[in-house]
């Protein structure tokens, strides 16, 4: 198994910078989640070769790995134009995958839950384009429901793939998004049943049950208005039913990416981080 930092808490800092941070926290991995200077959120990536031979090297001294490429782009829609250049970067973004020597690209299905239908459909048609170039680099893809994209629950992220029907392309499971993945109960036995062996990812990160108080966990205004709210706490700050979690992996005998998603404590990160990867490692019986 393999435990990495996600460093979205570490944007501010260079790639030498986070590298060192990373090993100096005690990570061996980092999953690279998007960063203005190498893969940004929604644009086209902007590392080049120096960039990334440069990042090779960093990763070299530190004695650093990178578990995955995390590239986030509109490739569901519902835009035909935005579909097209997603799938433009999305080309670029499996090439630093290779340049940099790593076979694992982890995402999102994007899109709207306001526009299922037509974000499916945009979703395929990309996928059409893409899983070519996924088989001729030799890269695997794992996918995460995600609150607010065209698929929001864990068993229709896992029909989803199950009908891409690649052995190559596994399942995300954010524990942040617990709560939007079900009926709200949070159960979390029958979602990694049903995932089954396509579970090869898990994201940890704490969250509040936002369907809880009757929907007024949170109160938005005005009443109805299209938003959805969770958070990426600290391993014991919210709601998430973690033993459970990892009483669950262990007898699956999990063996994929375990990484700290905590997004929340940008003050206190260093803390934040050291305490994440002591609890994920006390939830396997690492340490």
């Amino acid at each position: 198994m393999k435990i990495a930092l996600d460093p979205t808490m570490y944007t501010d800092l260079s790639l030498r910078e986070l590298v060192e941070k990373a090993a100096k926290l005690g990570y061996e991995y980092i999953e690279l989640s998007p960063r203005e200077d190498f893969c940004p959120f929604y644009k086209y990536p902007r590392a080049d070769r120096d960039r990334i031979q440069k990042l090779k090297r960093y990763l070299r001294d530190a004695g650093v790995k990178i578990s995955s490429l995390l590239p986030l782009y509109h490739w569901a829609g519902p835009e035909e134009e935005r579909r097209q250049a997603a799938v433009r970067n999305w080309k670029r973004a499996i090439e630093i995958a290779v340049e940099l020597e790593v076979d694992l690209v982890n995402s999102e299905f994007s899109g709207t839950k306001y526009n299922p239908v037509v974000c499916e459909e945009k979703f395929i048609k990309s996928m059409d384009e893409l899983i070519p170039i996924f088989e001729r680099e030799g890269i695997h893809l794992n996918l995460q429901a995600h609150p607010y994209d065209f698929i929001e629950t864990n068993k229709e992220a896992v029909d989803m793939i199950r009908a891409l029907d690649k052995p190559w392309i596994n399942l995300v499971y954010s524990t942040a998004h617990t709560f939007y993945y079900d009926d709200g109960t949070g159960d979390i036995e029958a979602m990694f049943d049903y995932a089954g062996d396509l579970l090869q990812h898990v994201l940890f990160a704490d969250t509040f049950n936002h369907k809880a108080a009757g929907g007024l966990r949170y109160i938005v205004n005005p009443p109805g208005a299209q938003v959805t709210v969770h958070q990426h706490l600290n391993i014991g700050e919210g709601e998430v039913d973690f033993l459970t979690i990892f009483k669950k992996l262990k007898q699956m005998n999990f063996d994929g990416i375990a990484t700290n998603s905590v997004f929340a404590w940008a003050d206190r990160r260093d803390e934040s981080s050291k305490d994440m990867l002591r609890k994920i490692k006390e939830g396997f019986s690492l340490e």
